[in-house]
């Protein structure tokens, strides 16, 4: 899975498996936001909310345990 990790002077820094790239934002879709999940589908980046938002659903449950033991 591609995130967009943040956007710097008019890039978008992508993260993923392998590591880091670095793309114009301008090759993303206009919409796309700092978290979203992008995938390469014939030579253009589109978004994959779904995977996006089953990312951030895994990252809030992992918060919510991690507090749950600190307060343990």
């Amino acid at each position: 899975m591609t995130v967009i990790d943040r956007f710097e002077n008019g890039y978008a820094v992508l993260v993923n498996e392998s590591g880091t790239v670095i793309i114009p934002k301008s090759e993303l879709p206009p919409d796309a936001a700092e978290g979203d999940a992008v995938l390469l589908r014939d030579g253009r980046y589109v978004t994959d909310r779904k995977a996006a938002e089953k990312k951030r659903k895994q990252v809030r449950e992992r918060l919510k345990r991690l507090i749950k033991e600190d307060k343990q």
